[in-house]
C-alpha cells in the first residue's frame, strides 16, 4: 500500500506505479542513521561552500535532515509545495521509467541505505544518493522544469534490443557490490559481462545517447565558469570523496554541449572528466538541440526503422494525428525511402492526443495492425467532400502501387469529428514484389506520412503495458548475532546523544568497543563528539580521540573519513539545514 500525502502521484500511470513500493523505515538500523549522518554532516558543511547557491535551501525545500534518514512521507508533504514528489523503488529501474517518473515531476528514489564499508560511494543507488543528491537542487524552479522536460523527452527515446540486457548486466553489478558476503570472484565476473556486452552493443540507442546526457548533468554535472564551477549533479552531491575530488585540476572541465553525448561513462569509476554548464538554461538548449536528431521529431524511414530494431512497444504518429501504438515489424519504402507499408505485430491500440479512441482498443487488434500510406488524391477527394458512402465497394490504387479493395463499413472519427480512418471489409490488397494479403476486416488509417516515432504507448493507462520488472531483486543483508550487537551499541549512542543525558553510559559502550568491535571507526567518532561537547577535558574524550588516531595509521582507507569527522566536531562553524 503506496502511503502518501502528495497528490501528484495520483497522475502516474498504472504501469509506472508497478514500480513502487513501500519504504520500511523500521529496516534502517542505527548503523544506516549513523552512515546517513556522518554523510550529511561532512556534505552539508563542505557543499555549501562549492555546490550551486540552491543546494543547502534546497535540502530544507525537500523536507530532509541532517540527522534522520529521509522519510517519504515527510518528503512527499513538503515536496508537494514546488510541484514535485518522491517514491521509493527497488534500486536501479529501467531508464525509460525512470525518465517517465520525471516527466511526472516524481523523484525515484532507491529505499536502501550504503553499507558503511562504501560510505564514500556505492555503485547502487541508494536513500544518500536519491534524497540528498537529486532532491536538492530541484528547489530552483528553472532546473526543475529541465528535470521534467528530460523526462518527457527520455521517456520517449528508442532503445535497442540489446539495452535492456545491459541494464540489468549493471543492476546485478550493483546489487552484488553493494552487498558485503559477494565473493570477489562473483563481482569479477559480473564486470567481465557487462564489458563483453558493451563491447557488442553496436550503434548506440536514441536511448542510450540520451543517458550520456543526463549522466552528464543531472548525475555528474557543474555549473557557472569552467575554471571554478559549482556542483549541482547528485553523483557529485552525493558522494563525499567525489564531491571534493571533481573540483581538482586533475579532472578535465569541458564546456557542456550537445557533443557529450559521444562520451560514455562508467558508473563504477571516478569520471576524467566532467562538463560545466553557464547556467541552467543552457542544459533545456542542448536537451532541445538532441531532441531535433530523435525519431520522435524525424519520424519517417529513420523512426520506423528504430522502432522495428528495438523490438518493443513504439507509437507511430500519423500527419491526420492518429497514433498507433504496437510492435512494429515490417515497413515497405517507395522509390524515395518514404514508408508505404507498416506492419505491428501482436496488441496494437489507436489513439488521438495521447487518448485511445473508442474503435482502438488493443484487443480489437491483438494479432497486429497495418497502415498504408500515399493514399489516392481521388479518395483524398472524396473524403474530404463526405461523397463515401457506407455499403459501397471501391478499388484504391495507390501512389506506391499497392492496390485495395473491399467494401466500406463505417468511419473512425477524432476528437474534432474528423476522420481518422475507415473501416473495410473483404479486403484485398496487392502489395507490388511483396504479396497479397485478405483481410476480414481491415481498418485503412488516414495520414501520407510519419511524422513522429517514439518508445511507448501514447495512452499508457488505455494500452495497460506490461512493465518488465528487473528479474533480481536487491539483497537483504541477514545480520548474524556480533553485528547485532554491534548495531544496538549504535542505538544507545543514538539515543544519548537525541535526549542529551546518560553521559556516563558512553564509557562502557566505548570499552565493548576496544574490545569485540576495534576496527569499527564511526561508533568511536560519533562517541567522541558527544564527549568533546559535554565533557571536553574528560579522560575518557582523550581515549577515545587516542583510539581514532590508532585506527588512522592501521587503516588507511579510513584515515579521511576519520579526520574529515574530527576536524568537523572541532569546527567552530558547522553549517546546519535551515529550518522550515
Amino acid at each position: 500500500m503506496l502511503k502518501t500525502s502528495n497528490s501528484q502521484l495520483e497522475s502516474l500511470p498504472i504501469h509506472l506505479k508497478q514500480y513502487i513500493k513501500d519504504q520500511d523505515y523500521s529496516s534502517y538500523t542505527a548503523i544506516d542513521q549513523a552512515v546517513w549522518r556522518y554523510v550529511m554532516r561532512i556534505n552539508v558543511n563542505h557543499l555549501t561552500k562549492v555546490a550551486h547557491e540552491s543546494y543547502l535551501s534546497g535540502l530544507q525545500k525537500a523536507g530532509l535532515e541532517i540527522d534522520n534518514i529521509a522519510h517519504m512521507y515527510g518528503m512527499n508533504r513538503i515536496l508537494q509545495e514546488i510541484g514535485w514528489a518522491a517514491v521509493a523503488v527497488d534500486g536501479f529501474i529501467p531508464p525509460s521509467a525512470f525518465m517517465e517518473f520525471q516527466a511526472y515531476n516524481v523523484l525515484v528514489i532507491a529505499a536502501d541505505i550504503r553499507q558503511l564499508n562504501h560510505i564514500e560511494y556505492t555503485p547502487a543507488p541508494d536513500i544518500i544518493h536519491e534524497a540528498a543528491g537529486h532532491a536538492p537542487i530541484i528547489a530552483d524552479p528553472e532546473y526543475a522544469e529541465y528535470l521534467r522536460l528530460f523526462g518527457e523527452i527520455g521517456s520517449k527515446a528508442i532503445s535497442s534490443a540489446k539495452d535492456f540486457e545491459l541494464y540489468e548486466a549493471i543492476r546485478h553489478l550493483s546489487i552484488i557490490k553493494e552487498y558485503p558476503f559477494t565473493p570477489p570472484e562473483n563481482i569479477e565476473a559480473a564486470e567481465k559481462k557487462i564489458e563483453a556486452i558493451q563491447a557488442n552493443m553496436g550503434e548506440p540507442s536514441e536511448m542510450a545517447l540520451i543517458r550520456r546526457l543526463h549522466w552528464w548533468t543531472v548525475e555528474y554535472g557543474l555549473i557557472g565558469d569552467v575554471e571554478n564551477p559549482k556542483i549541482y549533479g547528485a553523483g557529485l552531491l552525493s558522494s563525499i570523496g567525489e564531491s571534493v575530488t571533481c573540483l581538482k585540476p586533475e579532472v578535465k572541465k569541458l564546456p557542456y554541449t550537445i557533443d557529450a553525448v559521444d562520451y560514455e561513462f562508467d558508473i563504477t569509476k571516478v569520471q576524467p572528466q566532467l562538463f560545466v554548464t553557464p547556467d541552467f538554461s543552457h542544459l533545456t538548449k542542448v536537451l532541445l538541440e538532441f531532441s531535433e536528431t530523435m525519431a520522435m521529431k524525424r519520424g519517417g524511414a529513420y523512426g520506423i526503422n528504430l522502432a522495428i530494431e528495438s523490438g518493443n512497444i513504439s507509437t507511430c504518429v500519423l500527419d491526420s494525428g492518429l497514433q498507433i501504438s504496437g510492435v512494429f515489424d515490417k515497413v515497405i519504402m517507395d522509390n524515395e525511402q518514404n514508408p508505404v507499408w507498416i506492419t505491428t505485430k501482436g496488441s496494437t491500440a489507436l489513439a488521438e492526443n495521447n487518448i485511445q479512441l473508442p474503435e482502438g482498443d488493443k484487443i480489437l487488434y491483438r494479432d497486429g495492425f497495418c497502415v498504408l500510406l500515399q493514399h489516392p488524391d481521388d479518395f483524398n477527394d472524396a473524403l474530404n467532400e463526405l461523397k463515401l458512402l457506407p455499403g459501397d465497394e471501391y478499388e484504391l490504387v495507390f501512389k506506391s502501387g499497392i492496390k485495395l479493395n473491399g467494401k466500406l463499413e463505417t468511419f473512425i472519427e477524432g476528437s474534432k469529428g474528423q476522420i481518422l480512418g475507415v473501416k473495410f471489409s473483404d479486403v484485398k490488397i496487392v502489395v507490388p514484389n511483396d504479396d497479397t494479403y485478405i483481410y476480414l476486416e481491415f481498418i485503412l488509417t488516414i495520414g501520407n506520412k510519419v511524422i513522429s516515432v517514439y518508445s511507448g504507448a501514447a495512452d499508457k493507462n488505455a494500452f495497460n503495458e506490461k512493465i518488465r520488472i528487473p528479474a533480481e531483486g536487491t539483497y537483504k543483508v541477514n545480520y548474524d548475532s556480533k553485528s547485532k550487537r554491534l548495531q544496538e551499541l549504535y542505538q544507545d549512542v543514538r539515543t544519548i546523544r537525541t535526549i542529551s543525558s546518560d553521559i556516563d553510559k558512553l564509557e562502557s559502550i566505548f570499552q565493548k568497543i576496544q574490545k569485540d568491535y576495534p576496527d569499527d571507526w564511526l561508533l568511536s567518532l560519533e562517541i567522541y563528539e558527544i564527549l568533546k561537547l559535554f565533557k571536553p577535558d574528560d579522560e575518557l574524550t582523550h581515549q577515545v580521540l587516542h583510539h581514532l588516531e590508532v585506527i588512522k595509521m592501521s587503516h588507511h582507507p579510513y584515515e579521511k573519513l576519520i579526520t574529515d569527522g574530527l576536524d568537523l566536531i572541532h569546527s567552530d562553524d558547522v553549517i546546519k539545514i535551515p529550518k522550515g
